[in-house]
């Protein structure tokens, strides 16, 4: 039963892809449709595929002088770049983007491409960048307050956290982040940790090695204060 499920997927994804592939060719002039097909390419981990799509279409706009386009691309190029890990790449493909409407979306993925290089300052001023664009924003949030705990500013990070949690209350990751800031804090933690936990407990299962970690970097914190 489960493979007649996934062979169904599998498809419905083909026909999806086709479909893309025709609406293309009817509309090589439209920008978007090689952004949807590059994109669900990118889903589908086709990666090369994508990587081919989004250069040419580069291509074909660059030379028409479509900045708009260009710069929607570059974007999509970046996010398979970013998912692959080759985040140098993305990072480059994300700076050529000065379209307003991106801007916040690319100085997003940036500050996501640092985290991921555990560059988290830089992390912190491109997260603050976007934030000025999208104040709201629960992702760009998001990223702020885990580069602020990654860099020790606990106190920095639980206002992230917070802000988040006042929308949206169902993010697993914001909930365990927020528990981990409220027990260096002395603050009641298990709330958090237990809202993680029933809203993913995948998350929180790979994710429980951190609470160990942070009991043990508070127990020799404890220590160093009795040392003095």
């Amino acid at each position: 039963m489960a493979n007649d499920e996934k062979e169904k997927r599998q498809r419905e994804t083909n026909k999806l892809v086709h479909r893309l592939i025709g609406v293309i060719d009817e509309h090589p002039d439209q920008v978007n449709n090689y952004y949807d097909l590059g994109s669900l390419l990118t889903r589908l981990k086709s990666f090369d595929q994508a990587e081919e799509l989004f250069m040419k279409a580069l291509g074909i706009f660059e030379k028409k002088g479509d900045q708009e386009a260009v710069n929607l691309l570059n974007y999509g190029l970046g996010n398979v770049y970013y998912t692959v890990g080759k985040i140098k790449s993305a990072l480059e493909y994300y700076d050529k983007i000065d379209d307003p409407k991106l801007k916040a979306d690319s100085y997003l993925m940036m500050a996501q491409s640092y985290m991921k290089e555990k560059q988290y300052k830089q992390a912190v001023a491109y997260g603050l960048t976007a934030l000025e664009l999208r104040q709201d924003d629960a992702e760009i949030n998001q990223v702020l307050g885990d580069s602020f705990l990654a860099l020790g500013e606990f106190e920095q990070a639980r206002g992230y956290y917070d802000r988040i949690l006042r929308h949206h209350p169902g993010r697993a990751d914001t909930q365990f982040n927020r528990g981990l800031v409220a027990m260096v804090l002395g603050e009641d933690y298990h709330y958090y940790l237990d809202q993680a936990q029933q809203l993913n407990p995948d998350y929180y299962a790979k994710s429980e090695k951190r609470i160990a970690d942070i009991e043990t970097f508070l127990r020799k914190q404890g220590n160093d204060d009795n040392d003095k």
